[in-house]
């Protein structure tokens, strides 16, 4: 994985300003991680740590299918930049969602969202087309008696 070493210092507080205190982590990375966790997120994770970038990415024995955990909130609060790497099973977890849609509150006044599409069409994810489209009628589903959460 090529980053330069110009966007790299993009992500040191050093390079540019001081940061905010409350800033713990360069990166929060949010993905699906039985699309990318042992493929692209791994080797994601490991080129922006070399690089000095800290990052956060869950662990893989953190709860699933609860509501998002307080760990992960706090993550994501304490986090510079949010890269999210869009899969075609992304909008398939509930717990994604949440993760997003925390991520959009929070990057608004602080922060920066990079989507990354990974063997996804970003037409499919504007347009909530293929397996998104499934996804969020099986939410719609799910979630009937709170529609505003798959609006969120």
């Amino acid at each position: 994985m090529a980053l330069s070493t110009q966007r790299a210092s993009a992500f040191h507080p050093s390079a540019h300003q001081s940061a905010p205190t409350q800033w713990n982590y360069d990166v929060f990375l949010s993905f699906r991680g039985v699309d990318t966790r042992n493929s692209f997120v791994s080797h994601l994770y490991y080129e922006l740590q070399h690089r000095g970038i800290k990052t956060f990415k869950d662990d893989p024995k953190l709860e699933r299918g609860k509501t998002i955990s307080l760990e992960l909130l706090k993550a994501i609060q304490e986090s510079r930049l949010a890269i999210v790497v869009l899969s075609p099973n992304y909008a398939s977890s509930s717990g994604c969602l949440d993760e997003l849609t925390k991520i959009l509150q929070c990057m608004k006044s602080n922060g920066t969202v990079l989507p990354v599409f990974y063997n996804v069409d970003p037409s499919v994810v504007r347009k909530q087309s293929s397996s998104f489209a499934g996804a969020f009628a099986e939410h719609e589903k799910r979630f009937r008696e709170d529609i505003e959460k798959v609006k969120r």
